[in-house]
């Protein structure tokens, strides 16, 4: 099957309304159960209903209860607590899985409806510990016997680490993903997290700024905005009381702002308007972080497993690595895996999906399990696995290293447009590209498999872009990490606007690594693009691409590109012509984290 047809099947399995677009794919679309049922004599489930605090509101919890057959006060079993991607609910065949699938294997499961979705009330926050965290407090609280659900349900039958403390461990996707991490940083009863395709700086994830980073993904330019992905989830959140009838008050904001806090709202409405003055801009990026584990990962003590997805435009491998850096220099236990999908498909066979059942067949899947078996049921003999893996389509089985690789070989960029393997050969020379005033170039349509349109091949248009291309391989090349490219570029119409006070008037263009084969057809790796927007066009400047894990087999080679701009982005305001300018003595540099 081709990659297209692979991703086209996987979105539309996980993807069963619009509302599951960041639903974990570890559960795809399955049947939901109905309250207080019986799963045979594995488990029951109960419904319930919980009344937390959470910011300046009280909020009602949907949630069911998961209880293996056998766990009593006197037979206890650690929990696993889980919540929905965006657009989801308990019981979206996304989530209730999740419940099933660990009350069978012998762990109470609670999952529930996150603040805003589902049946559960209040705004949509984006996993604020302030108020989403604080919210599954009270639920950790429950699991802990120190208060009982709405209906007076008591859980005694936890296995607790103290009065008050239950053995819990977290694990969910995307949306499903973050709430773990802000939940850890305002309680420590949290034991163990296993986070999937999730974000590290939300500000980057909708709209990236790949060079002049400060912190992990994070700059302090905004970002190119991501507008196809980012407005149909706005656009998803914002119909929620349409979507779910009878919703209490609490889920309603105002006439501006429906179903999202005000400050979501007007990050989205500064975002489009494609204008950035430094003080609405400060507040955005402000106000996007601190709802991002970027902001309080240093309070988040729970060893903890990321997987994040190769297949991702949403949240890339660049997010996953920066929240694992930042565990590992606080002294956190953390350990990475870059499987194959993501929120822009990629699934294969063998690879983790629990509507299969296979949790002890595939990597990942037994990742997870011995990452609970040893922190929740403290089997300490139980192996965690190694420090950082990844899949790879070229070999079976997952590839393993010490640490993410580091940049280890470097190519220069020509001015006759070679990418050559020293500066010697590089060719004097210069070359010129403008954006157009409308979008010349593509990479994907977001949301494209998950409305089920068809998604044109990646493209770029003559005279809009610039490439580099290496001769053809001897052997294999193995790229496994984020590649990163020095350049410098001269733009004389920037120049003039940059220092405007308003970040838009600074140059955007994006970079990107193609696999070009001996035929000429080109492969966008993963459809992955890095959206750079300059802070000065006067100063060479860095560009950290997005992670990958791909093979360039012998015969092929390698391409590098800039273009003034990507379908999915909102690129240059006005046409901004760029020169870059190569001689042996001072050229744009590509780096590559090569293995093997």
């Amino acid at each position: 099957m081709s990659r297209a047809a692979r991703r086209s099947r996987y979105r539309k399995a996980f993807a069963h309304a619009a509302g599951a677009a960041l639903a974990v794919p570890l559960a795809v679309a399955g049947p939901a159960h109905a309250a207080s049922s019986s799963a045979g004599s594995e488990y029951t489930v109960t419904a319930l209903k919980f009344t937390v605090r959470a910011g300046d509101r009280s909020c009602t919890v949907d949630a069911d209860l998961y209880r293996p057959v056998g766990v009593d006060a006197h037979h206890t079993a650690p929990a696993v607590l889980a919540t929905n991607g965006f657009g989801g609910s308990k019981s979206d065949g996304s989530t209730d899985v999740i419940g099933k699938a660990f009350a069978s294997r012998g762990y109470v499961g609670l999952v529930y409806s996150g603040l805003g979705f589902g049946r559960s009330g209040c705004l949509i926050t984006l996993d604020d510990p302030a108020i989403d965290g604080r919210a599954a407090t009270g639920l950790i609280d429950f699991l802990a016997g120190i208060r009982a659900a709405d209906d007076g349900t008591e859980a005694d039958f936890v296995t607790r680490d103290g009065k008050g403390d239950p053995r819990v461990g977290m694990i969910g996707g995307s949306y499903g993903g973050a709430i773990q991490m802000a939940t850890a940083a305002v309680d420590r009863r949290v034991d163990a997290l296993v986070p999937l395709i999730t974000w590290n700086d939300l500000s980057y994830a909708l709209a990236p700024n790949n060079t002049a980073t400060s912190t992990g993904v994070s700059s302090d330019t905004p970002g190119v905005f991501k507008w196809q992905w980012t407005n149909g989830f706005y656009l998803m959140g914002e119909g929620q009381p349409v979507l779910n009838p009878a919703l209490d008050p609490s889920r309603f904001g105002n006439l501006t702002c429906l179903h999202f806090a005000t400050r979501a709202c007007d990050t989205i409405r500064l975002l489009n308007s494609g204008r950035y003055p430094a003080g609405k801009a400060d507040a955005m990026l402000d106000y996007a972080r601190s709802v991002s584990p970027v902001s309080y990962l240093d309070k988040v003590e729970a060893p903890t497993l990321l997987v994040q997805g190769q297949t991702d435009s949403l949240f890339n491998l660049n997010e996953a690595t920066a929240t694992y850096r930042t565990l590992k220099a606080q002294g956190v236990t953390a350990k990475m895996i870059w499987q194959s999908w993501g929120h822009s498909g990629g699934q294969v066979a063998g690879e983790l999906d629990l509507s299969q059942g296979n949790l002890e067949t595939s990597y990942v899947g037994q990742r997870v399990l011995a990452w609970f078996d040893h922190y929740l049921r403290q089997h300490k003999n139980t192996d965690t696995g190694p420090e950082f893996a990844y899949y790879r389509d070229w070999r079976s089985g997952y590839g393993t290293a010490a640490t993410v690789p580091a940049l280890s070989r470097k190519l220069y960029l020509s001015g006759d447009g070679g990418l050559v393997d020293t500066r010697a050969e590089v060719i004097r020379g210069s070359r010129r590209y403008a954006n157009g005033p409308v979008a010349t170039s593509h990479s994907e349509s977001s949301l494209a498999g998950i409305i089920g349109l068809p998604d044109p091949k990646p493209y770029d248009t003559e005279g809009t872009y610039l490439g580099w291309t290496s001769a053809p391989l001897d052997s294999a090349v193995d790229v496994v990490g984020a590649p990163k490219a020095t350049l410098k570029v001269v733009s004389p119409r920037t120049e003039r606007v940059q220092n405007s006070g308003d970040a838009a008037d600074k140059l955007v263009l994006f970079a990107k690594v193609y696999d070009v084969a001996p035929d000429g057809s080109k492969t966008l790796v993963n459809r992955l693009v890095s959206p750079v927007r300059v802070p000065d066009v006067t100063r060479p400047f860095t560009v950290q691409l997005p992670g990958i894990v791909h093979r360039y087999e012998a015969g092929h080679r390698l391409r590098f590109v800039i273009a003034g701009s990507d379908s999915a982005y909102l690129g240059n305001r006005g046409i901004k012509p760029v020169t870059v300018v190569s001689s042996p003595e001072d050229t744009g540099v590509l780096q590559l984290p090569v293995v093997g």
